[in-house]
């Protein structure tokens, strides 16, 4: 079954990233990409500039105790 997120390799190598993920990880063209091979996976990493980083880690809970042998 081939739905809208299937991609095709092409003989140079290259695809196509489906509009519906570009819009929903608001990728840009010429966007820089890191490349991993894990587990049998090919997964695409968008490199984000530190403005882009900003604030990803708003609300997260920092009340959590050290663990006995912390200071």
């Amino acid at each position: 079954m081939i739905d809208m997120n299937t991609i095709t390799l092409s003989s140079k190598f290259q695809f196509v990233v489906p509009r519906e993920v570009r819009e929903n990880m608001k990728l840009k063209p010429g966007q820089k990409m890191s490349v991993l091979a894990y587990d049998g996976q090919i997964r695409l990493l968008p490199i984000r500039t530190p403005q882009e980083m900003r604030g990803i880690a708003r609300g997260i809970d920092t009340s959590i105790p050290d663990e006995p042998d912390r200071f």
